[in-house]
């Protein structure tokens, strides 16, 4: 059996979608043009902080929370008709999420580089 290696899903995933930098991904949420979406695991924003105004939705549960059909459902978390703007720790779970909602038929979504740990180092404010 042969299977594909996480870096060449992430790098797959990196061909197909948008990244944006911090400073874009800034401009956006400072001009509520997005939703800024945390993926991180619960335990790391515990440790880690969060981004303020930022969003969070588990990686695991993210087709089923925004997905209209899904039980899961979070109507109402998010604005819909605005660009999905993910990240995570460093930049790779993020990637394949925003490939993962690219193919759910999201047109607007895209994925910051360099994740939380270029976040912390930004204009972005961690609570």
């Amino acid at each position: 059996m042969t299977i594909k290696s996480s870096t060449t899903l992430v790098t797959e995933a990196l061909d197909q979608i948008k990244t944006i930098s911090i400073d874009e991904a800034f401009e956006k949420t400072s001009n509520n043009e997005c939703n800024l979406i945390d993926i991180r695991d619960i335990r790391e924003l515990d440790k880690e902080g969060r981004v303020e105004n930022s969003s969070h939705i588990p990686r695991g549960m993210l087709e089923f929370w925004l997905d209209p059909e899904s039980v899961y459902f979070k109507d109402g978390k998010l604005d819909m008709n605005k660009e999905m703007v993910l990240f995570c720790a460093g930049g790779l779970r993020s990637a394949l999420a925003a490939k993962t909602l690219q193919d759910m038929g999201f047109e607007k979504v895209s994925h910051i580089d360099g994740g939380f740990a270029a976040l912390k180092q930004s204009k972005f404010k961690i609570v």
